[in-house]
């Protein structure tokens, strides 16, 4: 008996441009005598001869060549259904190889699979997308699946084929634009990337969007990974984690790009390890009394320069600093010692590199076409197309796969602004206006509320978090009320506002007395986040230090005054890694923070004072229960713009209350007299210009309330207040 198989379907497969391999390739059952049998075909491009070798019964029957290019095919006898796998035996000019048909196993992309990716519901198309390490019918391999609808034919290439596309072309899956290959014989470790051949012909090598790692840059292929070695230890935290509530608890973040906080110059570009880094980080963020880290992107990026925010590996940890194993082990221990940890995520844009996002599969896919809505001006990157239920489904479904597969605590939003408004950055006649005809983005919109829901509903307890710098309303308000979702919102106006303010010699100060009361009015609209990061101190700012005025003693007492009024201002804290040691230098991704600094009494002392600031916020309810309610906070007197001073109450749910007075000038204000609530004596718990943070030591042990009214309340005190510093008391009988 003959059977035939189209030429014009061998032509294809040998071509490269087959959408369907397994329509000629593996087995396939026929009739044979009146009796049904099995066809089995392969496509081996450099075999001189194949068998398939039938395990249950030890036998081998030869395959005849089809085609010149290696086509070849065999008629077998149907197997029992319980009868192990047949295999290929391959004779090629290096010997011998056993293997087995990739078009032998059935797909794990079910039905249900392609209908939700299609509708843009799939949560957890991390598990079924990319290169997943699957065992089907005991036979260990990796199930590759990517979305690339427009192309003509997908393939894997990799060192495990010698990088040729005729040896692995992937199936299209009917009309879901999704391509699938099951690669048994292969397993963690393995380069790859997909090669795409357009409609219009053009070859395209592209990395996975779905790929758990990848290699060193300047290399560009992703790597096959297995993301379920690592055993976790995390489960008292993780559980705390969902019971607890933030909006009460103290929030203090210290931001971190890992490949600058210390360098060691025996290791490769002096980047430290995931593992390395996760116990000395650690201890630090102990002993300073910070309760979060937020990582500048760990996501793999092809330029160092770019911070990790220009994305190509959405999925996959940078293999700079380790292995994703690495990676998970560094939050465990960071869990396991009280520190959660934050990420930063950038799914605003992505950048233009050949074997990244951009026109995937030879079309604008992940991207718009229209470079008005499909390429930022600023940054020359790509801005993802919301509006595309896959693109949407790639992006939200990214998010929980940081909180799912490595137990990050919350993801902090980059860019937020960008995606809301569709004229950002942008001159009239430069954008497309929305349905409306308005400017606001619905389809990203649209988007970030999902994103939320998803992230709240999977994930309680964990932290989303916005770095958006307008007026937006509802940044961080529930999206049943019309809010966006956030947990918290960096709050941009006030850390424009207050170093604007701070950078001015204090003789100028009293002319911008608002600049530092305006947050007030607007403090409680939002769960506010207070950010001094990364972006305050490069592209020529200079460090938070250098950026302070006056001569040596002033700058390192306004930059103790800057501490010590954000610490005591209502919001969580956000300060990045050298700003708490008072590092001279503007911050650079190629060098380590200037830690010999240190040696000095001067930046020993900035130090000393964050710490202290942090454990005296994180002791005092009165300084974080009531971060984003107006009952915690109570002007004494924001009037005084002559002096420059500022004095206000801090409460706890208790009633109990911190009296914070602010000096923003050089003199020491002695005798000076401030309304307070109650009659009590009022002991000193923090001064900021103590000698053992590098002060002058002016202030008082504490001072007696007398019978006087002032500032609207039936009593007051004569307080020091010593220059550029702040000092906090606390009622006797709190």
């Amino acid at each position: 008996m003959r059977t035939y198989v189209s030429l014009e379907g061998m032509g294809a497969l040998v071509a490269g441009d087959h959408d369907n391999p397994a329509d000629l390739l593996g087995p396939h059952e026929v009739e044979q005598d009146g009796r049904k049998a099995l066809a089995v075909r392969a496509f081996l491009p450099d075999a001189k001869q194949a068998w398939v070798v039938d395990p249950a019964h030890n036998t081998q029957r030869p395959m005849r060549r089809l085609h010149p290019a290696g086509i070849y095919e065999a008629i077998c006898p149907l197997p029992h259904p319980a009868a192990p796998r047949y295999q290929l035996r391959v004779s090629e000019s290096n010997g011998d190889t056993m293997m087995h048909d990739p078009y032998a196993f059935p797909h794990l992309l079910g039905d249900v699979d392609l209908h939700l990716l299609g509708e843009g519901v799939h949560m957890e198309s991390y598990k079924k997308l990319g290169a997943q390490l699957r065992t089907v019918d005991g036979v260990q391999g990796v199930n590759f699946a990517v979305w690339a609808p427009n192309a003509q034919s997908v393939s894997v290439v990799g060192d495990f084929n010698h990088w040729d596309a005729r040896r692995s072309p992937m199936m299209r899956r009917g009309t879901s634009g999704f391509w699938e290959l099951f690669a048994p014989g292969l397993g963690a470790g393995e380069i790859y990337k997909f090669r795409i051949k357009s409609r219009d012909g053009e070859v395209l090598d592209k990395a996975d969007p779905f790929g758990f790692s990848a290699e060193l840059p300047p290399r560009t292929g992703s790597v096959v990974a297995d993301l379920n070695l690592h055993k976790w230890q995390d489960a008292e935290w993780m559980a705390d984690r969902e019971e607890g509530s933030f909006l009460e608890r103290p929030m203090s973040v210290y931001e971190v790009h890992l490949g600058s906080w210390r360098r060691d110059p025996e290791r490769l570009h002096g980047w430290k390890d995931y593992r390395t880094l996760a116990h000395e980080l650690v201890a630090y963020c102990k002993e300073m009394g910070f309760t979060h880290v937020e990582l500048m992107p760990v996501s793999e990026h092809p330029f160092t320069g770019s911070w990790g925010y220009q994305t190509v590996g959405y999925f996959a940890a940078t293999s700079r600093y380790g292995s994703p194993e690495d990676l998970m082990y560094f939050v465990d221990h960071c869990h396991q010692n009280g520190i959660g940890v934050i990420l930063d995520w950038v799914p605003a844009h992505f950048p233009r590199d050949a074997h990244g996002l951009r026109r995937f599969d030879g079309s604008a896919l992940y991207e718009h076409a229209d470079p008005r809505q499909g390429e930022h001006p600023d940054w020359g990157t790509m801005i993802f197309n919301y509006g595309r239920n896959e693109v949407r489904n790639f992006l939200v479904a990214n998010a929980l796969f940081w909180l799912d597969k490595y137990h990050i605590d919350g993801l902090r939003v980059d860019a937020v602004a960008s995606m809301l408004y569709l004229d950002y950055s942008r001159e009239e006649g430069q954008w497309v206006p929305n349905q409306h005809g308005g400017r606001e983005n619905l389809e990203a919109i649209h988007f970030i509320r999902q994103f939320n829901e998803q992230s709240h509903e999977r994930f309680p307890g964990v932290l989303t978090i916005a770095e958006e710098s307008t007026s937006w309303g509802g940044v961080s308000h529930p999206t049943y009320s019309g809010g966006l979702g956030f947990s918290l919102k960096w709050n941009m106006g006030w850390m424009n506002d207050t170093l604007r303010y701070m950078a001015r010699d204090a003789i100028y100060r009293r002319h911008h007395h608002d600049e530092l009361t305006f947050s007030l009015i607007y403090a409680f609209t939002e769960n506010f986040t207070l950010p001094l990061s990364h972006d305050e101190v490069v592209h020529g700012k200079g460090s938070l230090l250098d950026q302070m005025p006056g001569d040596l003693w002033q700058k390192f007492a306004n930059l103790r005054l800057l501490y010590s009024y954000m610490w005591t201002h209502p919001g969580k804290k956000l300060l990045f890694m050298g700003s708490e040691f008072g590092q001279w230098n503007e911050w650079s991704y190629e060098h380590g923070l200037q830690w010999d600094l240190l040696q000095w009494e001067s930046h020993q002392g900035i130090q000393r004072l964050v710490g202290d600031l942090n454990r005296l916020y994180r002791n005092e309810p009165s300084l974080h229960e009531f971060d984003f309610e107006s009952d915690g906070f109570e002007w004494i007197d924001c009037m005084n713009r002559e002096d420059s001073v500022l004095s206000y109450l801090r409460k706890d749910k208790q009633g109990r209350q911190l009296l914070v007075c602010c000096n923003f000038t050089p003199v020491v204000r002695r005798d000076y007299r401030v309304g307070l609530p109650t009659a009590d004596y009022y002991h000193t718990v923090f001064n900021s210009d103590s000698h053992f943070y590098g002060g002058s030591n002016v202030g008082d042990d504490g001072v007696q309330s007398e019978a006087i009214p002032h500032h609207g309340r039936p009593h007051s005190a004569m307080v020091t207040l010593p220059p550029l510093g702040v000092v906090i008391l606390r009622p006797q009988t709190a």
